[in-house]
């Protein structure tokens, strides 16, 4: 029995380390299946709001005696901030903006978030905390993980993450952040355990998403949401046992697809492969990809200005008509000037030269001369240029590889 009435009727008891509905979800503690199919929430910091999840604050728990203590206590505080004002408007009136709210415990018992806009707060019996929504980042500091097959790979992350529930991530966990670390950090490793060294390779962005469910379905009851997770493969400290049955290619990470995986990974990974085999016919296997620029063949076109000669005569209203864009060329010579160039393929014949066009392009393109005319020669692919970080493209990306028709167009004539 408590003090001031009736027993809450809750009772705490130690959480279990395994989750029969969730067993194979990684992590600290394994609860959210009972917090999600309305079990009871026995163990849980927020134990005297059951309905804290649905956005019921209503305390039943509370006797009759202490309600009406509570009630004379919060009316004679209220009287006192009246009497007292403006002077006590200083102190009891909060400025919350839209992108933070304020979680208030009255004599100790919760109450609903307030805010945005200005909110009351009455001193002595109101106790809060402000609790920011916006998307925060951290990183997950590289660890040694040991593969399935035997490897083992030094691997990081970096993982967004946001509050839905300011109530939850109050009174549900003490250290919200160093709670999600230490949780992302365990998901990881064991996540990654049961992968081999060619999945992590290959499938880092798929790992990456899984890996954010997982841990979402951890962090939820915290009030807490994993938005994004990018796994970092700093580097391979072991190969795996056994050895590999051919050479392993490790993509980088291109920037603008982030959110491609699976097949069209593959893709990417086999235009690369491609390019590799084509630059190393005479070396040994190896796990680093190819210069492809090293030894540039000698070809007929020896200056940006004489490819754009070349380019002009092979112009035609077939070749605009199948690309269809417009294209700005930022070249770096050897002695680190930049000269302009763009490339005209949405009207007409089309047209080429130095120089800037009057109107925005559709894509522009910062490189290398050398770099340029390697790829206009055949020797280096766009795609393996870009993700190589040799070609930088400001712009829609598929619309940048549709070059790759004239460069072929340029190899039949």
């Amino acid at each position: 029995m408590t003090m001031f009435g009736k027993s809450s009727g809750y009772e705490y008891q130690c959480l279990s380390q395994k989750d029969q509905l969730y067993s194979d979800t990684p992590g600290l503690f394994s609860f959210y299946a009972q917090f999600t199919h309305n079990h009871d929430q026995r163990g849980h910091s927020f134990d005297y709001v059951p309905k804290v999840s649905q956005n019921d604050f209503t305390d039943k728990s509370q006797g009759l005696l202490s309600w009406i203590c509570n009630l004379i206590v919060t009316f004679l505080v209220f009287l006192v901030t009246f009497i007292t004002f403006p002077i006590s408007g200083w102190f009891v009136l909060k400025v919350v903006p839209n992108y933070e709210r304020i979680v208030v415990f009255r004599l100790g018992r919760i109450r609903p978030p307030k805010g945005p806009g200005v909110v009351l707060v009455l001193p002595l019996i109101d106790q809060w905390q402000k609790v920011d929504l916006r998307t925060r980042a951290f990183n997950v500091p590289p660890c040694k993980v040991t593969t399935k097959d035997g490897g083992l790979v030094s691997v990081g992350a970096d993982i967004q993450f946001r509050i839905w529930s300011p109530v939850m991530s109050v009174v549900a966990v003490q250290d919200l952040n160093a709670s999600t670390r230490l949780t992302a950090h365990n998901a990881m490793m064991q996540n990654l355990s049961k992968k081999t060294l060619r999945e992590i390779q290959t499938e880092r962005i798929k790992l990456g998403e899984h890996l954010g469910m997982d841990m979402n379905e951890m962090t939820k009851p915290w009030g807490l949401e994993v938005d994004r997770v990018e796994l970092i493969l700093e580097g391979v400290l072991r190969e795996p046992d056994g050895g590999h049955s051919g050479p392993l290619i490790m993509p980088p990470s291109v920037p603008g697809l982030e959110g491609l995986t699976g097949p069209i990974q593959q893709l990417a990974m086999h235009f690369l492969s491609q390019s590799q085999t084509a630059a190393s016919q005479c070396s040994q296997d190896t796990m680093s990809f190819a210069d492809e620029l090293r030894s540039v063949s000698a070809a007929s076109v020896s200056s940006v200005d004489g490819l754009m000669d070349v380019v002009r005569s092979v112009l035609s209203e077939e070749l605009v008509h199948q690309v269809g864009a417009c294209y700005h060329f930022q070249i770096t010579t050897d002695s680190g000037q930049t000269n302009n160039y763009y490339m005209d393929l949405s009207q007409g014949r089309g047209a080429c030269g130095a120089g800037v066009l009057p109107r925005e392009p559709d894509v522009s393109l910062c490189m290398s001369e050398q770099d340029l005319l390697a790829m206009f020669q055949g020797v280096l692919r766009p795609f393996a240029a870009y993700s190589s970080g040799r070609l930088r493209v400001q712009g829609d990306l598929n619309t940048a590889m549709k070059l790759e028709a004239l460069i072929k167009h340029l190899k039949t004539t």
